[in-house]
């Protein structure tokens, strides 16, 4: 028999052993081992559950950043849709592969050890050849909108009937036989957006926009006093800014190139080389299919720096309902039969207006920019500038200041600071395009 004593040195304690010699403890000290498991156990399932718990909300909530990188998580018809167009185009048979600074093209990896590409229409592979800028139509140069600009300050006009496209627009006659049509809107920011969507292309030096001027309806000049009661019909208020335009005859409308439609999707120089490939395409067909490409590049990036809704982004967005609406004829497009020219017509959403509704088009804004890679080199240079000196402001106000008498600019505002910053960002988006498709395409 034993003692156990306590640091008291009383005894406190006795341990009995049996006949088996096995211990027996006591109940005081195994109630209370016991509470200290129950205890131990408690902390350690609460620990666990508490790490558990938040650790999964923080593997959920970084989950989605991941995968909206593809696809938005909020699915509404409208976004559902626009996801799909994108995915339509981007998804094309050459396949983007990621890269560390730019994505590249698996069609590039395909030739890279075979076939050479077309240096015959093609430049340092993402230019138009000089054959192909060689054909291009004139068009309308500055000394056209100068000759036009004297014109309208001087015109008298004789007759005004309904035509030129909406509904309060009017083609009029003038005392010589030539014509024009006269933009009217109620809103001011429309007659800004086509008299500076115009004043855009000059510095671009896009020749595809007809001579325009801006004027005001007065009755005591010469070009209205003859039009008093058309004007009446029209329902013009007098003291009202218009933009008057040339008229243009001897046009047809423009369909949508195949490359750009959902089952091509891109305008890269494998494309053009795919072209020259074929066996039905002579060489004069072809030199006029690249010459329509050229023209449609430019026009690509115009609308994507004005933000046009009016054009091209109406058949994308109606896409989603339609799919074969990618085959009507584009809007506000048009060619010249004489000439093959493509015309842009009615740019009063750009620069305002349509900035306005970024948030609901920029996807369709940005699709077809995103899937050009040929560009004809002037425009790349003026935007290369233009983002160098970052003064395209300016160049717009001078012009507006320069061109335009007293009168006009005491009734229409010059273009908004808010218009010219954003204006500012997508040229750099278009700058960024380019420096892209340099790094994937260039020869050099």
């Amino acid at each position: 028999m034993g003692a156990f004593a306590s640091f008291g040195g009383k005894l406190e304690n006795r341990l009995q052993w049996d006949s088996d010699l096995k211990p027996l403890q006591p109940k005081s000290h195994s109630s209370s081992v016991y509470k200290n498991l129950c205890l131990v156990s408690a902390i350690f399932a609460f620990s666990v559950g508490l790490t558990i718990g938040i650790l999964i909300p923080l593997v959920y909530l970084r989950a989605p950043d991941i995968k909206n990188q593809t696809k938005p998580s909020v699915i509404t018809p409208l976004i559902a849709n626009s996801a799909a167009i994108r995915t339509i185009f981007l998804n094309n048979s050459y396949g983007y592969k990621n890269e560390s600074k730019f994505p590249t093209v698996s069609f590039v990896e395909n030739f890279s050890g075979g076939e050479k590409t077309d240096e015959t229409h093609i430049e340092d592979g993402i230019y138009w050849g000089k054959d192909v800028e060689a054909a291009l139509p004139e068009g309308y140069k500055d000394k056209n909108h100068n000759v036009w600009g004297d014109y309208v300050k001087k015109a008298v006009g004789i007759k005004m009937e309904s035509g030129c496209g909406r509904m309060q627009n009017r083609l009029v006659t003038f005392q010589d036989g030539l014509k024009g049509c006269v933009r009217y809107r109620q809103n001011t920011d429309q007659i800004q957006g086509e008299l500076f969507s115009f004043y855009l292309a000059k510095i671009l030096r896009l020749p595809n926009l007809a001579p325009s001027a801006v004027g005001i309806v007065d009755l005591k000049q010469p070009l209205w006093q003859n039009l008093r009661n058309e004007i009446a019909s029209a329902q013009w208020n007098s003291n009202r800014p218009i933009v008057l335009t040339q008229f243009i005859s001897n046009l047809n409308s423009a369909n949508i190139p195949e490359v750009f439609k959902p089952i091509e999707r891109h305008l890269n120089k494998y494309d053009v080389l795919n072209m020259t490939k074929s066996e039905l395409v002579d060489e004069e067909n072809l030199i006029r299919k690249l010459v329509e490409l050229a023209q449609w590049s430019d026009l690509i990036i115009f609308d994507y720096l004005t933000a046009n809704l009016d054009r091209i982004v109406n058949n994308l967005y109606n896409y989603q309902w339609n799919a074969n609406i990618m085959d009507a004829p584009a809007h506000n497009l048009a060619k010249k039969t004489d000439s093959e020219l493509l015309v842009f017509l009615d740019n009063e959403s750009g620069l305002l207006h349509g900035y306005r509704l970024l948030k609901k088009y920029e996807i369709y804004h940005s699709i077809l920019l995103e899937n050009l890679c040929i560009f004809r080199r002037q425009t790349a240079d003026r935007i290369r500038k233009l983002k160098q000196k970052g003064n395209i402001g300016q160049l717009l106000r001078e012009m507006f200041e320069r061109q335009n008498s007293e009168s006009v600019k005491d009734i229409l505002p010059t273009i908004p600071d808010k218009s010219v910053k954003i204006l500012n960002e997508r040229i750099d988006k278009v700058y960024n395009q380019i420096s892209k498709c340099e790094s994937v395409f260039s020869n050099t």
